[in-house]
């Protein structure tokens, strides 16, 4: 194994954790939104199907949920798994663990805001959806931007979990290098790469969070 051979099959699983993180983001950030607003409904109901969602991801492991999301065609509709792409049913499973954990940092950051800003904007003619968009989300999206920031840097991690299905993303790779040479560097140099992915996501979410600090 040439270093620079080893180099070459880790950037080339980079890239699959990278697009998982970045397909997980894409479904996981809008998703959350209106988990939240439905778990804030006043409808026993639907506030109630919302939180037993959100109780079942957050009360169960994520790869069991990957395992059960990339085996549910199968289990269901009788789906050959052939047809069923691996890294889909990652995504997929990522996008529906995350935007649960979103919803509730989007809830807590609704709650915050002074119910007496709802009801100066009723009085001054708005009605309750340009409210919720010109007042309430504005002020939400600022607020929940570091709690966000630290799912996201937790994704980059969590990202190794999509080995459960066998998705050669960075960590299978770097594990698979390490038995075949009984070597600790592929390990090692997955490491460095963790850390600089999630230095520069830490960095981005660092200047966003910054960018929205207008009363500070």
């Amino acid at each position: 194994m040439t270093f620079s051979g080893m180099i070459v099959d880790l950037l080339s699983g980079l890239a699959v954790s990278v697009e998982i993180f970045v397909f997980t983001l894409l479904i996981a950030l809008p998703l959350g939104f209106p988990i939240a607003l439905g778990r804030m409904s006043r409808h026993p109901l639907v506030s109630g199907l919302f939180r037993l969602y959100i109780s079942v991801v957050r009360g169960t492991p994520l790869m069991l949920q990957i395992i059960f999301v990339y085996f549910a065609p199968y289990i269901f509709f009788k789906m050959p798994l052939s047809r069923y792409p691996r890294l889909l049913a990652t995504v997929l499973a990522f996008g529906f663990n995350y935007a649960a954990y979103f919803a509730e940092i989007y809830r807590g950051g609704m709650l915050s805001i002074d119910v007496g800003q709802r009801e100066a904007a009723l009085s001054l003619g708005l009605d309750r959806f340009q409210t919720f968009f010109r007042i309430i989300l504005p002020q939400t999206v600022k607020r929940v931007i570091p709690a966000v920031g630290n799912e996201v840097i937790t994704l980059v991690k969590d990202t190794s979990l999509a080995f459960t299905i066998a998705v050669t993303e960075m960590f299978t790779i770097a594990k698979q290098l390490s038995s075949a040479h009984t070597s600790m560097t592929p390990l090692i140099a997955a490491g460095v790469f963790y850390y600089v992915f999630n230095y520069l996501v830490a960095f981005a979410m660092e200047r966003l969070e910054r960018r929205f600090a207008y009363y500070n």
